[in-house]
């Protein structure tokens, strides 16, 4: 059985098609990095996959099952900037929050409850973090948190959107590292979407890479090509291997670094909005 299966999917908001005849497999036990330009859809097929989103044609099979809201063996990490380091909770409450749906007020979790969080924080080692105040912590420490708080329920499917976002090259190979780890040792799917192909390379099963309401899934070798990639960027690009890293250029400008540096630096604006 299949962990994600898309039937000629159309996705669309306020009426404008953001994906349209996507049709994929994404087996049980992969490993797949989601990739693609500011727009292409990467946030919203999450979100349909999760049931938040309702295909306009076609049908979305999650586990062999339709996709609906409140799965529960979905783990669901949401993609998350500034907005945690000013929350006045311990780790171990900010993991435990889930146990019962998001509610208002701090979580009282029984026994059960309490052993659950032990195991995910275990899971991801955090926990030390777990008496920690969520202002005291470091962005890759705050990262590690909201994974132990995916995992609650022992999911079979995870989707990590944009997890790297703002973290140093050090703490993003850390994120990856943890994350394939454990999708190896649960034998669970993972789906990790990025702005940037390189963090990911030697943890990759498949890249699914979105554009231009298009998508391609395959292997590193058969979807970063120039031809793949002009085809979802709708302009030229040309793919550049340099000493073990991967490079997408439109002329010389590097577009998967450039797009990531401009999403930081909204991230940061919107922080600093937040705290004017």
């Amino acid at each position: 059985m299949n962990a994600i299966e898309f039937h000629d999917v159309r996705l669309a908001l306020g009426g404008r098609i953001i994906l349209a005849g996507v049709n994929l497999n994404i087996a049980a036990r992969e490993f797949v990095g989601v990739m693609g330009p500011n727009g292409a859809g990467k946030t919203t097929l999450m979100r349909a996959i999760l049931g938040l989103v309702r295909p306009s044609r076609g049908t979305i099979d999650v586990l062999g099952r339709p996709a609906v809201r409140g799965n529960p063996a979905i783990g669901y990490m949401p993609q998350v900037r500034g907005a945690l380091s000013g929350m006045r909770l311990s780790g171990r409450d900010f993991v435990a929050h889930v146990l019962d749906g998001n509610r208002l007020g701090l979580p009282i979790p029984g026994k059960a409850g309490r052993i659950e969080v032990d195991r995910v924080l275990d899971l991801v080692g955090a926990r030390d973090l777990g008496a920690r105040p969520l202002a005291e912590t470091s962005g890759g420490e705050r990262q590690r948190l909201l994974l132990a708080q995916a995992l609650i329920g022992r999911p079979r499917l995870l989707l990590l959107d944009e997890p790297l976002i703002s973290l140093d090259p050090h703490h993003q190979s850390g994120v990856v590292a943890l994350t394939k780890s454990l999708q190896t040792e649960l034998g669970i799917a993972v789906l990790f979407s990025a702005h940037e192909l390189n963090p990911l390379l030697g943890s990759l099963d498949r890249v699914l890479y979105l554009g231009h309401g298009q998508a391609a899934l395959g292997t590193v070798d058969e979807v970063i090509t120039g031809p793949v990639l002009s085809r979802l960027y709708g302009s030229e690009i040309d793919v550049v291997h340099l000493k073990g890293r991967i490079f997408v250029m439109a002329g010389s400008q590097d577009v998967e670094r450039d797009e990531h540096r401009h999403d930081e630096a909204a991230g940061r604006r919107g922080a600093d909005a937040r705290h004017a």
